[in-house]
């Protein structure tokens, strides 16, 4: 709706994870180091961990698109599985035709089978699990029992699980304390701070197309790290609907009050606005309204 109006090519604030949009946070660096470096050291487990919305997902893509060739990966975006299930994703991962009605020892000897295989050409598999704190109980026991396949002198299958701060819970039980004691690296994304909000937003209206003057101001931003507490994807509604508000009115720079507008009609921030603009909620989601009932208006009727 307002992309002409700031001469932008795409949304920039959408919710997919993509890539092409990835900001060198401090965090998120410093999480791809430790993820390369217990790569290449051959560690088992790694995991990485953080808040819902703080782009544990686009990390995990991005090291998908980065990995060597020397690093064939398999992929579970869903891990919510039971233990036979999550075998034969496994399995199709890494390019296993598993038999139906053969039995778990004979999953396990046809996975190792073609570890082995890959091993003998000089590849690593690594076996990425996104939202790891889903899987029940059972299916991490037999994910740890899977990783016991190994030569004399290396894992064939190297394991990165990210998952939200439940999956350290899930992890401190002590039926799971096996699995626990092989993550030799772990790492928790923070959030930012205003300062990396402002330079996040920026940078994705830039990769976005826009070539102007900052369209976010420092104190816009530190209102929406208050609101947001600094997550990414709250960060992007809110960004997202501010700049809905500044469209509506014409204008090509985001004030305070469209920022506060915006919190108030997002339901994961609403309530986290000082209480000064507490008054402002109702006329917040009444702006946000019209303002979108306007535009589908001008758009379906040609005109205003």
């Amino acid at each position: 709706m307002y992309l002409s109006h700031f001469g932008l090519q795409e949304q920039p604030f959408t919710l997919t994870p993509n890539t092409q949009f990835y900001f060198g946070l401090p965090s998120h660096n410093e999480a791809m180091e430790v993820l390369r470096t217990a790569l290449d050291a051959g560690e088992g487990f790694i995991k990485v961990t953080g808040e819902v919305g703080s782009g544990k997902t686009l990390l995990c893509r991005k090291l998908l698109n980065e990995l060597p060739e020397n690093f064939p990966t398999a992929y579970i975006p869903n891990p919510m599985l039971a233990p036979q299930e999550f075998r034969r994703a496994v399995a199709a991962e890494i390019g296993v035709v598993l038999q139906e009605g053969g039995d778990q020892q004979q999953f396990t000897r046809q996975i190792e089978d073609k570890l082995i295989e890959k091993a003998s050409e000089g590849l690593s598999v690594v076996l990425i699990v996104d939202e790891a704190q889903a899987m029940p109980d059972d299916t991490i026991e037999a994910l740890r029992l899977m990783t016991n396949l190994e030569t004399e002198s290396k894992k064939l299958l190297q394991v990165v699980l990210f998952g939200q701060p439940e999956l350290d819970q899930k992890l401190a039980s002590p039926r799971l304390r096996q699995l626990r004691q092989r993550i030799t690296f772990s790492y928790q994304l923070r959030k930012m701070d205003a300062d990396q909000v402002e330079q996040y937003v920026h940078h994705r209206l830039q990769i976005a197309g826009y070539k102007g003057a900052p369209v976010f101001g420092h104190k816009q931003c530190k209102a929406m790290v208050a609101a947001c507490h600094g997550t990414a994807r709250l960060i992007n509604v809110v960004s997202h609907k501010a700049l809905m508000l500044a469209y509506g009115e014409g204008k090509h720079e985001v004030s305070l009050e469209h920022v506060k507008y915006a919190v108030n009609d997002t339901e994961a921030t609403r309530g986290a606005v000082m209480n000064r603009y507490m008054g402002w909620a109702v006329a917040a989601s009444t702006v946000v309204f019209l303002t979108v009932s306007l535009v589908v208006m001008w758009q379906t009727g040609g005109g205003w």
